[in-house]
């Protein structure tokens, strides 16, 4: 069963802050505030093109602190999406918000209309990385956040950003380490993207901030990748989806933006896994078996590691199928 979203943009609404990496009326490519009747008009658009069977659909809204927006309008776009989802159009409604903006009168109000999935916008576990961000919450409201949340039957999704002003790879790894022990039931990665008209983009060009590059913010990903994945936590997510907007054509001014971002993260896992597969190898070629399902991460981006392996191993490798193999299991045979 494959799961849609249908994406409904509240951009920049419900936020107190400006937050220095953010632009949401860029990320999102939406300019407009959203009415019960857009919400109603976006559902019905998205459920004419979805198939009608083996699927579980979400509406979504994203792009702002939805629970910062009056009481009385999130009820009212909740109460249209909640139609589709009372008639059984709908499988869930999902949404994503700021951590200091979750308290019982709020989460009861959500449960009354459906919701199923919250997803907290926790970016940093270091209090000293949000003050820079001018994120306006703390480490402590993330946890008091999941503490009332686990009070109910919500699917909890945080998400992390990597790359932020005062960040560190280190810091990166404790945010993981501290998301790990709140438990949650996904989690999203986004390197932090420099975008047009936002005060990190007055950083970067005043030489006051250093984005990742695209091979740091790989090799981070694969490591926090690893870590969810160790813990029994799902990564639903690696990097912003690319869009006109979020592109480097687009509104992306500097930073790791790649349309493939989670793809290349992959391809790294695999040429560590083949790596180590043929590091006491003493041969010239090889066949490099894997799931079929798991061909082009092994083979890599333009087919980097077969390239990687040639030049630093100075092995031809090719690679080959095997359905019996798990995700991520490599067998190797050397010539």
């Amino acid at each position: 069963m494959k799961t849609y979203n249908i994406p409904i943009f509240v951009p920049h609404r419900g936020c107190p802050f400006d937050c220095v990496f953010c632009n949401q009326k860029r990320i999102t490519g939406s300019q407009k505030e959203v009415t019960a009747d857009d919400v109603r008009r976006i559902i019905e658009e998205h459920l004419k093109t979805l198939p009608k069977e083996n699927r579980c659909v979400e509406a979504a809204f994203f792009g702002g602190s939805f629970t910062g927006i009056p009481i009385e309008e999130q009820s009212a776009l909740l109460s249209a999406a909640n139609e589709y989802l009372a008639k059984g159009l709908i499988d869930g409604i999902r949404l994503s918000t700021r951590p200091d903006y979750i308290d019982k009168i709020i989460l009861d109000n959500l449960k009354k209309y459906g919701v199923t999935t919250i997803e907290l916008g926790v970016q940093s576990m270091d209090d000293a990385v949000l003050k820079a961000a001018n994120r306006g919450h703390t480490s402590g409201d993330v946890k008091n956040a999941v503490r009332l949340i686990r009070e109910y039957p919500f699917t909890l999704g945080l998400q992390m950003m990597t790359g932020l002003p005062g960040d560190t790879d280190e810091k990166s790894l404790y945010t993981a380490d501290e998301i790990v022990a709140l438990k949650p039931d996904i989690v999203r990665i986004y390197p932090t993207l420099t975008i047009k008209d936002t005060f990190l983009e007055k950083m970067y060009l005043d030489g006051r901030y250093k984005p990742q590059t695209v091979d740091e913010a790989v090799n981070l990903a694969k490591q926090l990748l690893l870590k969810f994945e160790k813990n029994d936590i799902t990564v639903i997510r690696v990097g912003l989806q690319s869009t006109d907007e979020i592109s480097e054509n687009g509104s992306v001014v500097a930073g790791p933006v790649h349309s493939s971002f989670r793809e290349l993260v992959e391809n790294s896992i695999y040429y560590d896994i083949i790596s180590d597969k043929l590091k006491d190898a003493e041969c010239k070629r090889a066949d490099v078996f894997v799931n079929p399902k798991e061909v082009s991460k092994a083979v890599g981006n333009k087919r980097s590691n077969i390239i990687k392996v040639k030049q630093e191993k100075n092995i031809d490798i090719k690679i080959r199928t095997d359905e019996n193999l798990k995700k991520r299991e490599v067998r190797c045979t050397c010539y």
